[in-house]
């Protein structure tokens, strides 16, 4: 069964693969995104190197409107932002391990708010910070 997540950012946040690794750097996590990520143009499975190990994740570019017409309650959370990157796994931790870090640093230096959409929760870049560092040390 595939998850679902969704950052919300202002346009002019979404991050360059290089703003987006330092991001990722300075949270302290060893992980790194494929030279391939590309804003607004990447789609589909994104590799990424856990620890020095093959793993990765689904990314899409969506529009805000579209992700707000079924949840609905988040129109107010999300506010100005007008750009939704989604995220999608499977059932591996270490690909759930991936999207929290690219998320918390999305969070914390991109000002993204981030939704998980089983829980119906929106999660700030402290709590995927703990959520990544507890899966990493389950997968270790």
């Amino acid at each position: 069964m595939a998850m679902e997540q969704t950052a919300y950012l202002r346009h002019e946040a979404v991050p360059q693969r290089p703003a987006l690794q330092a991001a990722i750097d300075a949270l302290g996590f060893d992980l790194k995104t494929d030279d391939s990520y590309a804003p607004f143009k990447s789609s589909g499975f994104l590799p990424c190197m856990l620890k020095g190990k093959l793993s990765g994740f689904e990314i899409y570019f969506d529009a805000v409107a579209e992700t707000l017409a079924i949840y609905t309650h988040l129109v107010s959370a999300v506010g100005s932002r007008d750009a939704a990157i989604g995220f999608r796994w499977g059932g591996h931790m270490e690909e759930l391990a991936c999207v929290l870090i690219v998320s918390a640093a999305l969070a914390k230096s991109f000002g993204a708010v981030v939704h998980y959409h089983d829980d119906h929760i929106l999660s700030s870049a402290d709590q995927l910070i703990e959520e990544a560092k507890w899966v990493l040390k389950e997968i270790s």
